[in-house]
């Protein structure tokens, strides 16, 4: 049997009362409404819960036996709905992200920092992670956003990209031999060590897959998990690596430059992603359009560099 929530309160409100008119008042409604109420709730039990006369209103046995029940109910379902309340509001205060270890790095300080001067009391956790990673997190609703590759093949996540177009490009020491080079092509690696990224980031499936078998031609001396990392080994004179350009121009050293490279020439995006059909707080809404104003100052910055 369905539960008959409005009725019951009509029906406490009117025994409380001692009339439909209190009872009105206290629920804002109608006294025919009240009525409509109490009729409706009458039949789904089929008893009479009220005696009624032209002076009063009076319980009957079974109104008297179902007011203990009824408020109980009542108190429960009340309770239970300002815990509901205090989580939401608790999430309301609450901002978690998950993101690649290159976007909590360089892009999300200066983000976090306007957040802060607009959502001064909200507390913010970033899980630094590989892409394969975020999207459980999502799943999971253990984050409401995450800064990740864009992905056709999840059903489950909403994608908006940033980022449309990053090439990926060689990375090495401004005074490295393939610096000096016009063009590079993918076969001009097979003569020097190079550092591969870990398979949990976005890079690592790109190169493999857009490599073929001349993947297995070349000389991979390093294997590290971060992006960052490996461009921080090239700036140490280690090896060189392949990466995205933002992370080479991100990094800010003049001793690293990003070198196209072609035959073939791969690409990434980058963006937002979110679980399908969870709407945002407004507290990660307004993180949100932050988020997009800074990539957008970036990216013009980054044009007039070029």
């Amino acid at each position: 049997m369905r539960i008959n929530f409005l009725g019951l309160q009509a029906f406490l409100s009117v025994a409380e009362g001692g009339s439909f008119r209190s009872a009105a008042g206290n629920l804002n409604l109608s006294q025919t409404a009240i009525s409509h109420r109490i009729r409706k709730l009458e039949e789904e039990l089929g008893l009479k819960l009220f005696a009624r006369t032209t002076r009063e209103v009076a319980l009957t046995r079974a109104g008297v036996d179902l007011i203990g029940k009824a408020k109980t109910a009542v108190l429960e379902l009340e309770g239970s709905l300002d815990q509901i309340r205090q989580q939401g509001a608790k999430r309301r205060r609450r901002l978690c992200i998950a993101c690649l270890p290159a976007f909590a790095i360089y892009r999300l300080p200066p983000v976090l920092s306007k957040f802060r001067s607009t959502d001064p009391d909200v507390q913010v956790q970033i899980f630094e992670v590989a892409s394969s990673e975020i999207a459980g997190l999502l799943q999971r609703e253990e984050v409401e956003l995450g800064l990740s590759v864009v992905s056709t093949n999840r059903w489950d996540l909403d994608m908006e990209t940033l980022i449309s177009s990053d090439p990926l490009v060689l990375a090495c020491r401004s005074g490295h031999e393939l610096a000096r080079m016009k063009s590079v092509r993918w076969t001009d690696l097979r003569e020097f060590p190079l550092i591969r990224v870990g398979s949990g980031t976005a890079v690592r499936p790109l190169i493999d897959e857009g490599l073929g078998s001349l993947n297995d031609e070349l000389n991979w001396a390093y294997e590290v998990e971060r992006v960052e990392t490996a461009v921080c080994l090239v700036e140490a004179g280690c090896a060189i690596t392949v990466v995205p350009r933002s992370n080479v121009e991100l990094h800010g050293s003049k001793a690293v430059i990003g070198k196209s490279i072609h035959e073939p020439s791969l690409t990434c995006a980058f963006g937002l992603v979110t679980k399908r059909g969870v709407p945002l707080s407004p507290t990660a809404e307004r993180f949100r359009a932050l988020l997009r104003e800074r990539i957008e100052v970036e990216q013009r910055q980054m044009k007039n560099i070029r």
